[in-house]
C-alpha cells in the first residue's frame, strides 16, 4: 500500500511540474495591518508603504512575479485608502483589485475575505516581507507549499516541523527556535480547499493562517520550500539593517 500511494505522489509531482507553468494565478497579499511596532514610521502610513532602497514594500512584491500570476489581490485596512490610490487598477503589468478587513482579527480571516474572488489555486505574501523572486518561482512548482528558513541563531518566531519528505506535519506560532529548526517565512501556494478548516486561534487572541494550514497537512502534502532571502520587517531597526543587506548584493 505504502509503494502505490508512493507512485501515485510521484506521478502526481511531475504532472503538477509539467503543467503548472501553463495556468495564470491570483496572489493574496495581507496588507490590513497598521504594523505598530514601527512606531512614528506608521501613523500616517500604512506599513506595506514603506520604502526599501526607493521601492515600497509591495511594490517590490509585486515586481518580482513572474508571468504566471496575472492578478494581485490586496487585502487592505489600516490607511488602506493610500495603498488604492498609490496602486490603481494595474501596476507592472498585474491587475490589482482591493478587499477590505474591518476588524483585524489575523491573517487567515484577512485571508478568508477573499475566498469569493479567488478561481482556484493561489500563492499568499505578508504585506511587509522582503522576498525574492528566485523563491517565488520554487513554490509555484508545488500544489501547495510553504516557504522557510533556516535558523542561524536562537530567535522567536512560527516554528515549521516536517516529515522526512519535507512536507509540512505542524506550525508552532512563538515558538523559541533554536539553530537549524525551520522558520516560517510566510509565503504559501494554497487551493481553496483551505477554507473548509475552522480557524485556528493563537495566544495573541488572532486566528492565524499557518495554523489552519497544518490542518489542511492532515490531508494534503504540503511541502516545504527553503527560502534563498526572505528578510521580515518588524521594526524601523529591519530596514535599516535589509536596506544594507540588499545594498551589499
Amino acid at each position: 500500500m505504502d509503494s502505490l500511494k508512493n507512485q501515485y505522489r510521484e506521478r502526481r509531482s511531475q504532472f503538477w511540474d509539467n503543467m503548472l507553468n501553463f495556468f495564470t494565478m491570483q496572489l493574496v497579499i495581507l496588507a490590513a495591518g497598521r504594523g505598530k511596532r514601527m512606531r512614528a514610521l506608521t501613523e500616517n502610513l500604512p506599513k506595506p508603504l514603506l520604502t526599501v532602497l526607493g521601492n515600497n514594500l509591495l511594490e517590490r512584491k509585486i515586481s518580482i512575479l513572474p508571468k504566471e500570476i496575472d492578478e494581485v489581490i490586496i487585502v487592505i485596512g489600516y490607511f488602506g485608502e493610500k495603498i488604492k490610490k498609490h496602486f490603481g487598477a494595474s501596476f507592472k503589468g498585474k491587475r490589482i483589485l482591493y478587499v477590505e478587513q474591518e476588524e483585524l482579527l489575523g491573517t487567515m480571516p484577512a485571508l478568508k475575505e477573499t475566498e469569493k474572488i479567488l478561481n482556484g489555486r493561489f500563492m499568499v505574501m505578508m504585506g511587509d516581507d522582503v522576498y525574492n523572486r528566485e523563491d517565488v518561482l520554487a513554490c509555484l512548482k508545488h500544489p501547495w507549499a510553504i516557504l522557510v528558513k533556516k535558523v542561524t541563531d536562537k530567535s522567536r518566531g512560527a516554528r515549521v516541523i516536517i516529515d522526512d519528505k519535507k512536507h509540512i506535519t505542524d506550525i508552532v506560532e512563538g515558538a523559541e527556535l533554536e539553530k537549524g529548526m525551520w522558520n516560517n517565512a510566510g509565503l504559501y501556494v494554497l487551493q481553496k480547499d483551505i477554507f473548509k478548516y475552522p480557524l485556528v486561534q493563537i495566544p495573541s487572541g488572532e486566528f492565524g493562517l499557518p495554523q489552519t494550514l497544518a490542518k489542511a497537512a492532515k490531508d494534503f502534502d504540503i511541502s516545504m520550500v527553503e527560502s534563498k532571502s526572505w528578510h521580515q520587517i518588524s521594526t524601523p531597526e529591519d530596514l535599516a539593517r535589509v536596506e544594507k543587506l540588499l545594498l551589499t548584493k
